[in-house]
Order: C-alpha cells, then sequence, then structure tokens
C-alpha cells in the first residue's frame, strides 16, 4: 500500500505541476475519459456544500473528460474570452492523504492553495482536493474523479480549472 499511496501523491503533484506549465495533453492524460470533475457550490455558510451535481449548483461540472477537453480547445485557440491573456499560476499541494478502496481504486486527500497572477492582480483560491484514483491495466494510475472544495468566500473575477 505504502508504494501505491506514494505513487497517488505522486500524481497530484504533477497535476499541479501540468496545469502550471499548461501541458494541457499531458494534464489530461491523468484523466480517465470518464473522469468526473466536480466543484460544489457552498450553501451559504462556508461549511456545508452542494452534494449532488446534477441537482444543485456547482461551481464547474464535468460529468467526464470530454468537458476538460472542451476548456483546453477553448485555452489554446482563444475563444475563451475569460482566460486571454491566461493566467500564471502556481500550485502549492499538501497534507495528502490516501485511503485504499480495493480493487487497485483509491481515494486521496489533500489541501491546496493556487497562487494566480493575469494583468497586474494576484488573486489567490485555497481548498481541498478529492481525488478517485485508479490503477489501469498497464499498472499506471489515472483520475476517476476530483472533487475540488474552494474555500474562498468571494471569488475574485473568473475561476476556471487552472485556478484551483
Amino acid at each position: 500500500m505504502e508504494a501505491f499511496a506514494s505513487r497517488c501523491e505522486d500524481l497530484i503533484y504533477t497535476e499541479g505541476r501540468l496545469i502550471d506549465r499548461r501541458e494541457w495533453d499531458d494534464w489530461l492524460d491523468l484523466y480517465q475519459h470518464d473522469a468526473e470533475f466536480w466543484v460544489p457550490a457552498s450553501n451559504g455558510d462556508g461549511i456545508d456544500y452542494t452534494s449532488d451535481p446534477n441537482n444543485e449548483i456547482s461551481l464547474i461540472y464535468y460529468a467526464d473528460r470530454s468537458g476538460l477537453e472542451d476548456r483546453v480547445f477553448r485555452i489554446r485557440t482563444g475563444l475563451s474570452s475569460a482566460s486571454v491573456p491566461l493566467a500564471r499560476t502556481s500550485h502549492l499541494i499538501g497534507s495528502v492523504q490516501v485511503k485504499e478502496l480495493g480493487n487497485g481504486d483509491f481515494f486521496a486527500t489533500s489541501s491546496w492553495m493556487t497562487t494566480s497572477y493575469k494583468k497586474k492582480k494576484t488573486s489567490i483560491f485555497a481548498g481541498q482536493y478529492e481525488h478517485k484514483i485508479c490503477q489501469q491495466g498497464d499498472g499506471s494510475l489515472k483520475i476517476a474523479a476530483k472533487k475540488v472544495i474552494v474555500v474562498n468566500d468571494l471569488i475574485p473575477g473568473a475561476m476556471d480549472f487552472y485556478s484551483i
């Protein structure tokens, strides 16, 4: 288990690094094709968050990787006006804890902070990640689901996958 925990940690750290370096293809490859990406909304008190992305408000929700692929396409082509120019980011990830779920599946939690710089303005986002990570047939690990809890009470301008 310890070796897999270390590999899961490495996957989470690699994800942040690839976003910061804008290595979009390698970043997308960390995700299974059916991977869910979800950023629930706060229920107002800053402690409870929405629990059903299909029936409650979410800040971001993609049922599979195609939503992330579309975001990357829009960034690359300039079709995302909120991302022009694209912010420079730095992800700081820590306190990673990994639990084995069985059958090659793992659940990892971590804390994160992202500093984002765009148009002479710095924004900071922070929160927790929850990753479901699955071992593939070739032994590699892929993200099967990612939930991003954002603890900011105020979202300063645009927030996208690369800033959280």
